[in-house]
């Protein structure tokens, strides 16, 4: 039987960080917000945290909770912890200010800058297709402002995997009910969202925004774009418009 591809293609899923806006600035900007609470609040722990003990600090939670080494929230919550404890608060006092700094934080991460037409192709590709966000970071769709335009959202700390994992792909496509022939992939990242993608089975476009140059086939993308704006005419022209199934 004949159909047409625009009905093939069901399922968008999207990398957030770096594809959607620069991370890079955006973690700046939460850091600067956290220290500032810090020294006006736990003055004598943001020298620690700030002091090169907090590499070890760091390492010792990693080997505390191995489990959790995929979710990004919790891992820096229990460094703050760490850093008041070892200031001389008590541990409830500890843990109290650790999960105040950590909302400061949050907050910053989520305030993120848009790169240009990121907005405007989400809302038109969310209004022909399924969109999933597929992330190894923890910004939050909702808070960021452009969760009317996801039907949902996987991240590392909901599979205890991070791209190029299987795992991560499998989690979207089982969560969403579409196979993964029937499904696209867009991220900046060649071997996170690009090789994952590809091994997953879905299509993949790499979103190169600086102009970069692959030669891996393993990590060669189905399509390419260095605009976002790109993306709805690069999704279409992906397979020639009639396959046979």
């Amino acid at each position: 039987m004949l159909v047409n591809q625009k009905k093939r293609i069901e399922l968008i899923t999207f990398d957030l960080d770096n594809t959607l806006w620069d991370v890079t600035q955006t973690i700046i900007r939460a850091e600067q917000s956290l220290r500032q609470w810090m020294q006006e609040n736990t003055s004598d722990a943001l020298a620690i945290y700030a002091s090169d003990a907090v590499d070890g600090i760091r390492q010792g939670v990693l080997n505390q909770f191995p489990e959790k080494r995929h979710d990004l929230s919790f891992l820096r919550t229990q460094v703050l912890y760490q850093c008041m404890l070892e200031s001389g608060l008590e541990e409830v006092d500890a843990l109290s200010a650790a999960s105040r700094a950590f909302d400061v934080f949050f907050l910053g991460r989520n305030q993120v800058v848009f790169y240009d037409g990121a907005l405007e192709v989400l809302q038109n590709l969310s209004q022909r297709y399924r969109l999933f966000a597929l992330t190894n970071g923890n910004a939050n769709i909702d808070r960021v402002g452009i969760g009317g335009y996801f039907e949902g959202a996987v991240s590392s700390a909901d599979v205890g995997a991070s791209k190029p994992d299987l795992k991560m792909f499998h989690a979207v496509l089982n969560r969403a009910g579409v196979a993964a022939n029937r499904a696209v992939h867009i991220g900046d990242h060649l071997s996170d969202d690009i090789l994952g993608a590809n091994n997953a089975g879905m299509l993949s476009i790499w979103y190169n925004h600086n102009g970069a140059f692959t030669n891996d086939s393993a990590s060669a993308p189905s399509g390419e774009v260095h605009k976002l704006s790109e993306l709805p005419e690069s999704i279409e022209s992906l397979i020639p418009n009639f396959i046979q199934e």
